[in-house]
């Protein structure tokens, strides 16, 4: 039975009374301050992450101006550039489709051809048009796509998440709630408790997350190898002096050029490719249209899905294997998701509905009124099915085109890394922004340069198109399987969708991806290893990164410092105090970290403030700057200038770009400190205002709330002066250099992970500081030994 709307209210009440409760219990000196806040916050509009659908226009989040704030020629901008950008690849599909279905190049019966077509009309219109255009782009964060973003949509609404910082405060971020239906409740409640309540199937989640986001980056290696050879295979119809050897080196030495290219951002690249891509649609279309009037019109009969049904009857075995070719008329769908953070929403749709998806089905259709009449040229369907006048145009621009196809995924790749890295998944790259308007454009060098080995490696080992076909297939259907099984946790948990609709997508969807994952699996000997060995080493990465951080997060937890020993060493006579302002840097959002502890073990000199900041990411795309840093004065605040502080970014947030951290840090220290006093001073006049008092006894009240609102802000007025003297005295960053190793007694598989392994990647990857830009100059680094 579903809940009324009253009823959803009710809950709704109760949820926030126990939220406040978390936070007085968690911050019981600072339960006035939530309170005031919680009031104030309270008033202002939410945004449901599935509303918010770009981040592409600066400040729009900010704003809270969804979709419809962007202008339609903002949208129409970010749609050409889509062009060039997501549709390269599933655009270079006509390359190869038939050839790979018909992959020993025979046709058995003309009929075939139209189930062959048929399957490819049906596919493209489920898998990227109804699927990933009408519905799977509804699950952005924020604006951004891609497994990751999935996983996080689902961290935020139910605690799957295997690293304990969760905070009530978290809920306040205006990009973190979900805004969710009245009706439904109880079969999403089930859902969530049951994901909630066991261990296994957090496990489960994350690891799908790593799987599938390895299998897009493995999609991302194969693309530009398949797409490349395909089209300057081409050649080899105008003249036979061009040898496999030639043309594999030509390959090579395009796919280098591609990836130097990267450098220039997503931004530039995009509105270099769009032209050429838009042309190569309009040529294929074109010439589409012209096959289909020259050549056999009556394939239109293909719409009638019987076709389908009569080409396994005929073929049996042979067809279910083949469809490992036909399933490649989908590839690049994945990065019409993945690369929703460098455009919009909008964009994406009008571009794929009124440009990609017509021009496809009519080359496609082209291809098979030609085949009608030419079965002995199904493998090389192409560059024979092009009128001679045209093929030298159309020969340079599938080369072009093929170039620009590997982009669509290589930008994935980056983004999807970037998340990866910011939920604690992959260890530290360097995340450059690329474009000053377009926010969600990046670009990776070290990843870009270890796709760029990969890529020649698998063209130079593989030299085929069929075997790349193969291993390319898997990972496709492989990634869409996924999304799917994630999308239907979030339709029922957060979108509550209708149960009929939800069993409709898996019986339809899911079948037809099941299908085609059961065919691509068959070739597994014949190439198709090659994604699952990539997924392989990825995850390995990643599990050994993942593994390792949460288990210094839970050392760090259980060894951190009471606010009683705090106490203890500061008002230690044994301790000097020096002028000066001393930052603690952790990951520990609970408490104060250990590195404090060793610090004055050796060191004892204590600055006259000091400022444990926690580095926190949430399962959401952006924090806005005003909501980015939380904090917290160490109680007694008379005696002590001690601050917790907690910064929180989205996983594609800028960090540190814009101005310097430590200044951000400080200025908006010293507004909390002022808006500290206004909250209290607002609360104390709401209790003044709610007492009826009269005459004499009035004005002594008054005249006593006045001499204590100007002692409270004098004492205000102190501190923030005593906080900005330290400033002036030096500022000192203190980073603990964790040196992480097994404890006594762990088992071989233990040390290996830790000692070996972990270690491994920590010392060959970018430290905290670069992180956040500190100045060598002023940074300590405190070495510290964790046993895990």
């Amino acid at each position: 039975m579903d809940m009324s709307s009253d009823d959803h209210d009710v809950e709704d009440h109760k949820h926030e009374e126990m939220e406040e409760m978390d936070v007085e219990e968690e911050f019981p000196h600072q339960d006035h301050q939530l309170k005031g806040k919680k009031k104030s916050w309270s008033k202002l509009r939410r945004y449901d992450s599935l509303d918010v659908e770009s981040r592409s226009v600066r400040d729009h989040v900010h704003g809270g101006h969804g979709s419809k704030g962007v202008e339609w020629s903002m949208i129409l901008h970010l749609a050409f550039q889509s062009i060039g950008i997501v549709y390269g690849d599933i655009g270079t599909s006509p390359l190869y489709v038939f050839s790979s279905t018909f992959s020993n190049g025979i046709i058995k019966h003309n009929d075939d051809i139209l189930g062959v077509l048929s399957m490819i009309f049906y596919t493209l219109t489920l898998i990227p048009l109804v699927k990933y255009v009408f519905i799977v782009l509804r699950a952005n964060d924020n604006g951004d796509g891609g497994t990751f973003a999935l996983y996080s949509l689902i961290c935020r609404y139910a605690k799957v998440g295997l690293i304990p910082s969760q905070q009530a405060e978290d809920r306040e971020v205006s990009n973190f709630k979900l805004e969710l239906p009245n009706d439904r409740l109880k079969r999403a409640s089930r859902l969530k408790s049951k994901l909630e309540s066991s261990q296994s199937a957090k496990y489960f989640l994350l690891f799908a997350t790593m799987l599938g986001t390895s299998m897009v980056i493995g999609d991302g290696v194969l693309t530009p190898c398949i797409s490349v050879l395909s089209a300057v295979g081409g050649i080899k119809q105008a003249t036979s002096a061009m040898t496999e050897d030639m043309i594999v080196w030509i390959s090579v030495a395009i796919l280098v050029c591609l990836f130097m290219l990267q450098r220039l951002g997503t931004d530039k690249v995009g509105y270099s490719f769009a032209p050429i891509i838009c042309i190569w649609f309009a040529f294929i279309g074109g010439i589409g249209v012209f096959n289909f009037i020259k050549f056999d019109p009556t394939v239109v009969k293909a719409l009638n899905p019987l076709y389908i049904l009569k080409y396994f009857r005929r073929n049996k075995k042979e067809a279910w294997i083949s469809l490992g070719g036909t399933v490649l008329a989908i590839t690049g769908t994945e990065a019409l998701f993945a690369d929703v953070g460098h455009f919009t929403v909008p964009s994406i749709q009008i571009s794929m509905c009124s440009v990609t998806y017509p021009a496809l089905i009519f080359a496609y259709t082209g291809q098979a009124a030609y085949l009608r009449k030419h079965n002995e040229h199904v493998s090389e369907t192409f560059f024979k099915s092009i009128p001679d006048s045209l093929y030298w145009p159309m020969f340079v621009l599938a080369v072009l085109a093929a170039i620009i196809a590997s982009q669509a995924m290589i930008s994935g790749t980056f983004s999807i890394i970037q998340q990866s890295l910011s939920l604690g998944c992959f260890p530290r790259v360097k995340i450059v922004h690329t474009s000053a308007k377009y926010e969600g454009q990046v670009y990776i060098p070290e990843i870009n340069y270890l796709l760029m080995l990969a890529c020649v490696g698998v063209t130079l080992g593989f030299r085929s198109t069929a075997r790349i076909g193969n291993a390319y297939g898997i990972a496709v259907v492989f990634v869409m399987t996924l999304t799917s099984s994630f999308l239907v946790l979030i339709m029922i948990m957060i979108w509550k969708t209708p149960i009929l609709f939800v069993i409709s997508y898996v019986f339809v969807i899911g079948s037809v991806e099941l299908l085609y994952l059961s065919s691509v699996l068959y070739k597994f000997d014949q190439g198709g290893y090659l994604p699952l060995a990539f997924a392989a080493v990825l995850m390995s990465i990643m599990y050994v990164w993942n593994n390792v951080y949460r288990r210094k997060y839970y050392y760090e937890l259980e060894h951190k410092i009471s606010q009683d020993k705090l106490k203890e060493v500061v008002n230690d006579t044994n301790f000097c105090q020096i002028p000066g302002l001393a930052i603690f840097y952790s990951e520990l959002v609970q408490g104060i970290p250990p590195i404090f502890k060793h610090y004055i073990a050796n060191v004892p000199a204590l600055q006259s403030v000091l400022i444990f900041v926690s580095i926190k990411s949430l399962p959401i795309s952006k924090v806005s700057v005003e909501e980015r840093f939380l904090f917290r004065q160490v109680e007694p605040k008379d005696q002590l200038n001690v601050f917790r502080c907690v910064v929180r970014y989205g996983y594609t947030d800028v960090r540190n770009e814009q101005e310097p951290f430590e200044t951000m840090l400080i200025e908006k220290l010293m507004e909390f400190i002022r808006d500290e006093f206004w909250f209290s001073q607002r609360e104390n006049s709401a209790e003044q205002n709610g007492e009826t008092l009269e005459g004499e006894s009035e004005n002594k009240d008054h005249v006593k709330a006045q001499v204590d609102e100007e002692r409270r802000r004098e004492a205000v007025d102190r501190e923030i002066e005593a906080v900005g003297k330290a400033w002036r005295a030096g500022v000192v960053h203190l980073i603990g250099e964790n040196e992480v190793v097994a404890g006594k007694g762990a088992g071989i598989g233990k040390r290996i992970l830790i000692d070996y392994a972990y270690n491994f990647l920590k010392r060959n990857l970018r430290q905290s500081d670069k992180v956040f830009d500190i100045p060598h100059k002023r940074m300590l680094k405190v070495g510290m030994t964790y046993e895990l």
